[in-house]
């Protein structure tokens, strides 16, 4: 559990031998949006299987951004009430990113 200006998110984080599930939720745990992305060089592909509303930004540069370290697989999916405010999205970006260091 992370808590954010005076919100709460779970953070889970599963990992495979060739990447990552990645869930953000607010709230009650719930699959939301989706995104996957795979890095096998330079740059990597990133698709969206379920739609955002409001968080493309923050899910694309999270599966990117854990794909492109890992080089494989992270499938992410955010259950979020209300929009994240830029420095609530850099602050989990970067808890996201000390779990998995620290795995």
């Amino acid at each position: 559990m992370v808590n954010l200006e005076s919100r709460n998110f779970s953070l889970q984080i599963q990992k495979f031998e060739n990447g990552y599930f990645i869930s953000v939720t607010e709230g009650s745990n719930k699959l939301g949006s989706m995104v996957v992305s795979l890095s096998t060089g330079p740059t990597p592909i990133t698709t969206t299987i379920i739609p955002s509303r409001t968080e493309t930004l923050f899910l694309k540069l999270i599966s990117e951004r854990i794909s492109t370290k890992m080089k494989g697989i992270a499938l992410v999916s955010t259950f979020i009430k209300k929009p994240l405010e830029s420095n609530t999205a850099k602050a989990l970006m970067s808890e996201i990113m000390d779990m998995i260091e620290n795995e």
